[in-house]
């Protein structure tokens, strides 16, 4: 399920990514919700299999001026309520949508539920490293936590790397001030002891630079300094493409120069685009939901869409839902 109306281009790119993904690959089909004269508008004259994608209507839209809270209780005929209540129903496998992160957020606690045991699900990007890709959990959803919350983090995202990315044994740090232990508050100093007794590969503190040196496979945080993490690298990551463009347009030297590497500067610079990359998974739902970036085109809906598929395939959820069905009685202990 794809909410048609949200992002800053929907439904025009929205649209047009689910057509390129049914194009792309089999096995699945896609329900787009959203106001339906404006879905066939845009479906109308594509070429694709018409069987394969299916439209509900919704006749409200959530935006980015609404109240996240707020309209999640008083739009229910919104695309955004209506696909999170059918993740809730289990009529539907994956949810995505490039719509309001707050609304998302609220509504994927109110409305889609949480595995049984899980007390907060959280935003887990993978972002760049030297490993091939490290996790940052959580990336924004839970700006104050508990010392069980890093560890039910640390744990979902053990498991996804596992399941997703072939980790026999995924590496997990904690993001502190510093890797030595007394460093940090009394709430980390406790989330460090707890992880310790944890059933996972926890190789202690780290710091934000080891994210990017792919010290560990899963860094986790609480959601404000995983966010500002996050925000940080995608910035530097414009700063320094911007400036590496300005070198290679310099002179004619610097230009032939940029010829005989072009090839693997689109390798890097593709490895932290968010159209390639795709959407951030919100992990400890009782289903699959997909938050995308708000300025999201086809190409990124397209391949959000493709790595939710991936997700849906695997037993991800079942080996989340067996963890936590023993660990519930241990952390509550």
């Amino acid at each position: 399920m794809v909410d048609a109306m949200g992002g800053d281009y929907a439904p025009e790119e929205i649209v047009k990514g689910c057509i390129d993904a049914v194009n792309s690959k089999n096995g699945f089909d896609i329900e787009l919700i959203g106001i339906e004269s404006e879905i066939r508008r845009i479906l109308n004259g594509q070429t694709y299999l018409k069987d394969r994608i299916s439209v509900t209507h919704a006749s409200q839209v959530i935006t980015n001026k609404d109240k996240p809270t707020e309209a999640i209780k008083h739009k229910k005929d919104s695309s955004m309520v209506i696909g999170l209540k059918k993740i809730n129903e289990s009529k539907g496998q994956v949810f995505i949508s490039a719509g309001s992160t707050g609304a998302l957020l609220a509504g994927t606690l109110l409305i889609a539920g949480r595995i049984p045991g899980i007390l907060r699900p959280a935003l887990a990007p993978i972002v760049p490293s030297l490993s091939g890709g490290t996790m940052i959990i959580d990336a924004g959803m839970n700006t104050n936590c508990r010392p069980v919350n890093y560890v039910q983090f640390a744990v979902m995202g053990s498991i996804y790397m596992q399941q997703m990315f072939n980790k026999t044994n995924p590496r997990v740090g904690l993001v502190n001030v510093g890797v030595e232990e007394e460093k940090g508050n009394e709430v980390l100093k406790e989330t460090l002891s707890l992880l310790k007794k944890c059933d996972i590969n926890f190789v202690g503190n780290i710091e934000g630079r080891d994210i990017a040196e792919g010290i560990v496979d899963v860094a986790v945080c609480d959601g404000f300094t995983g966010n500002a993490m996050l925000k940080m690298m995608e910035g530097t990551g414009k700063y320094f493409f911007h400036h590496i463009k300005r070198i290679f347009n310099s002179d004619l030297f610097s230009k032939l120069s940029a010829l005989l590497v072009k090839a693997h500067l689109k390798k890097l610079k593709d490895s932290v685009d968010p159209e390639i990359v795709g959407g951030t998974p919100i992990l400890g739902v009782n289903g699959i939901v997909y938050k995308c970036h708000g300025n999201s085109r086809s190409k990124a809906i397209r391949n959000t869409i493709l790595n939710a598929c991936n997700l849906s395939r695997s037993i991800f959820i079942d080996k989340i839902q067996e963890k936590f069905s023993v660990m519930e009685v241990k952390i509550d202990a």
